[in-house]
C-alpha cells in the first residue's frame, strides 16, 4: 500500500497521518472528526488503495496535463466536503500505463467512481467544482456522525 499522507483536520487543525486502509474511515486523533481521505497511488499499490468501506474516486492524471492541474484542487476540496463518505485515489497514468489500460483511459483528467471495486460512473475532462459536487454527492456514502461511538485509530497525530 501507499505511504501515509499528512492531512490537517478541518475541525481542529491538528495534523494527522492518514494511511490508505481498506476498512473504516480516517478520523482526527484529537477531535475524532472525519478527515479527507486522499491517497497518492502507484502501479504497485493501486489494487490495495482502491479497497475501502466507502466509495472510491480515482483521479487519473498526469503532471504535464494542464486540465488535470485545474481539477486536482477541486477534487481535494471535495474530499474534505465529503470526508467520511468518499476516498480519493490519485494515479499518475504515465507511471501506471497498465492500470490506465485496464480502465480504458482515453483522455485525462478522468474521474472514475468505484463502489466495492466496481465502476459506478466516470467523468472525462475538466469540470467545474459545483458540477463535480453535484455528481458525487448522491453517489458518495451516507453522512457519518461527527463523533464516533468508539474512536477508531485510523489516523495518528503527526
Amino acid at each position: 500500500m501507499s505511504s501515509p499522507r499528512t492531512v490537517t483536520c478541518p475541525n481542529c487543525a491538528t495534523k494527522n497521518r492518514v494511511a490508505p486502509r481498506a476498512e473504516g474511515i480516517p478520523r482526527c486523533a484529537v477531535c475524532h472528526h472525519a478527515l479527507p481521505w486522499i491517497v497518492d497511488s502507484d502501479a504497485s499499490s493501486f489494487d490495495g488503495d482502491v479497497q475501502a468501506s466507502v466509495p472510491v474516486l480515482v483521479d487519473f492524471w498526469a503532471p504535464w496535463c494542464g486540465p488535470c492541474r485545474m481539477v486536482s484542487p477541486a477534487v481535494e476540496r471535495l474530499a474534505g466536503v465529503l470526508a467520511g463518505r468518499l476516498k480519493v485515489v490519485k494515479l499518475d497514468v504515465d507511471t501506471a500505463p497498465d492500470i490506465a489500460g485496464r480502465f480504458n483511459v482515453q483522455g485525462i483528467p478522468l474521474l472514475v467512481l468505484l463502489r466495492d471495486g466496481q465502476e459506478v460512473d466516470r467523468r472525462v475532462g475538466a469540470q467545474p467544482e459545483p458540477a463535480l459536487r453535484a455528481w458525487l454527492e448522491p453517489l458518495a456514502g451516507p453522512p457519518v456522525p461527527e463523533t464516533p461511538e468508539a474512536p477508531a485509530s485510523s489516523a495518528a497525530q503527526a
